[in-house]
């Protein structure tokens, strides 16, 4: 473990020790500090947030931002003045330099999120550090020591289920860790979610994992495959991530593979903005992060009521601030003090929930496939702003695509369908009809967009 890391777990412990006032306290300075920075460094903000305090320790001070925002003004938000758009999308779109340091400094990861809009972001070292230091206080929460022991005693065994072949942030983090070396590219193995079920189920097998850590969708469908005795592993921990789950969900975890699940809700904007505790609420990383419920005229929603989005502060990642970021869930905070006893907000989260597309086999049997297997192809796509993917019959797949400014659409369109097209070959799936939609992305009545809608 770095020093810094180090001294950052030393500070989480102790923040978490003293209580909600430290907490508060860490939070507000850290937020005036990296305002600070940005109006600083990023001609974006310096403008945004022109005729404000010259220091700002109250988020409901500073105007709203959103992804749609941020990419149209990328070069004057980063505050690295080398940086630009070009540069970092022509680095996105080389999968040889998945790993490497843009720049000689920073992680380029890619997301279309639950928008289906392509976002190019940026990550430091000091969010990086900050997100292995909160990433190794919950594992050890949730291990406690004696599961800790337990999983070193089996050789410490990760299993991480990830998108492959693009600038994901697992894949991009794993492949940075594997290029520099250390402890920890020793213990992790990443297994894609592209890899089909049966064969990930055997490559699982072997490997015995005493940690799995994956896609949510990815995990309920191994733990379909645990049911029925072709997976055969005894994790200590499962730890799904990047969808909303359910008590039952989580609880079906638990019992298919007979291990605690330690659940997280975050984003690649903010990966350690919170994680799960035993009564099922989300504890908020407050002295890293503010999480504002708010209703659809940005206004505040009362604890115990689920808000029409969230606002998210990054506190950490300086080259490329998320401030009052609209992050589009709805979350509801809890009124009182959470019965685990841990001090951080809790919150629970409606949104995010992934959407399993199930098609027939055509040996009387089906096949399941998450939907972070069709999103990351679109993001691997160049030339695609927006995608929507539904599936309007058991054999039928309607695409909506929105191309970016300049793409050919009809390029952009064959790209795409080679690509889900190989995807559904490696499945087996060679029926599947793949149609080509006229109209664009379609909003859900709430406003928001999902980027894979199954079969009603």
């Amino acid at each position: 473990m770095s020093d810094s890391t180090s001294r950052l777990g030393r500070d989480i412990r102790r923040a978490r020790a003293q209580g909600p006032s430290a907490l508060a306290r860490r939070q507000k300075d850290r937020l005036a500090d990296i305002v600070a920075h940005a109006r600083a460094t990023s001609p974006y903000y310096r403008e945004l947030y022109r005729g404000l305090p010259e220091r700002v320790a109250d988020p409901a001070l500073l105007p709203v931002t959103d992804k749609k925002k941020l990419m149209a003004s990328f070069d004057d938000w980063v505050s690295d003045r080398e940086i630009t758009y070009e540069k970092v999308s022509a680095f996105a779109d080389d999968p040889e330099l998945i790993g490497h340091r843009f720049l000689g400094k920073y992680m380029v990861a890619t997301t279309s999120g639950t928008s289906g809009r392509r976002g190019l972001f940026l990550l430091d070292d000091g969010y990086m550090a900050v997100t292995s230091a909160l990433t190794s206080r919950a594992l050890t929460t949730w291990l406690g020591p004696t599961g800790v022991l337990r999983a070193t005693a089996r050789g410490g065994r990760f299993a991480q289920l990830v998108a492959t072949g693009g600038h994901y942030a697992g894949f991009a983090g794993y492949s940075r860790m594997i290029r520099e070396g250390g402890w920890r590219a020793k213990l992790i193995r990443t297994f894609s979610v592209h890899t089909p079920m049966a064969e990930l189920v055997a490559r699982l097998n072997a490997y015995r994992p005493a940690v799995i850590i994956g896609y949510a969708s990815t995990i309920m469908l191994l733990a379909a495959e645990q049911e029925a005795g072709r997976l055969r592993i005894d994790p200590l921990l499962v730890e799904p991530a990047g969808e909303t789950m359910t008590t039952g969900d989580t609880d079906r975890i638990a019992a298919a593979f007979g291990a605690r699940v330690g659940t997280v809700y975050g984003a690649t904007e903010c990966a350690y903005l919170s994680y799960g505790c035993t009564e099922g609420w989300y504890h908020v990383n407050s002295d890293w992060a503010v999480v504002e419920p708010v209703d659809a005229e940005y206004r505040p929603t009362p604890p115990g009521e689920f808000s029409h989005t969230v606002l998210v502060s990054n506190l950490a990642n300086r080259v490329q601030p998320f401030l009052r970021y609209d992050l589009g869930d709805g979350v509801l905070v809890r009124p009182e003090p959470c019965p685990c006893g841990n001090p951080l907000p809790a919150v629970r989260v409606q949104g995010r929930a992934g959407d399993v597309l199930t098609f027939p086999d055509g040996r009387g049997g089906n096949v399941s496939l998450a939907p972070l297997a069709f999103g990351t192809i679109f993001d691997r796509t160049p030339g695609v702003e927006m995608f929507q993917i539904e599936q309007t019959a058991r054999t039928t797949l309607r695409v909506r695509l929105l191309p970016a400014a300049g793409a050919d659409p009809d390029r952009v369109w064959e790209a795409a369908r080679r690509e889900l097209s190989r995807l559904l070959a490696d499945n087996h799936l060679g029926g599947i009809t793949i149609e080509r939609a006229e109209e664009p992305p379609r909003q859900a009545p709430g406003g928001k967009y999902r980027t894979v809608i199954p079969l009603a």
